[in-house]
């Protein structure tokens, strides 16, 4: 995947559209990341660089719960391609 803002903007489609609140803020953050799932709102470390926030929201996006339902077409596909190959990194 390329580190380019295009590709940043694509992952927080996901989460957007998803229905989470994603929020860039400083903090104490131990991964780079805060869910909290009551309130779906994702919360981000400000401070990291686009590489940083990309490879942040790879990891995060298979842990939240997405209805791939509200995706759009681009989301959905891009949705699958990050949860499968989590999965393949897993095994």
């Amino acid at each position: 995947m390329k580190y380019t803002q295009t590709t940043l903007d694509k992952l927080e489609s996901i989460v957007e559209e998803a229905g989470y609140v994603l929020r860039y803020e400083r903090g104490t953050f131990q991964s780079g990341y805060c869910i909290l799932e009551e309130m779906k709102v994702v919360v981000l470390n400000k401070f990291l660089q686009l590489e940083g926030r990309i490879n942040t929201m790879l990891d995060l996006i298979p842990q939240l719960e997405i209805n791939t339902e509200l995706l759009s077409e681009e989301s959905k596909k891009l949705h699958t391609d990050i949860v499968a190959k989590f999965h393949a990194e897993e095994k």
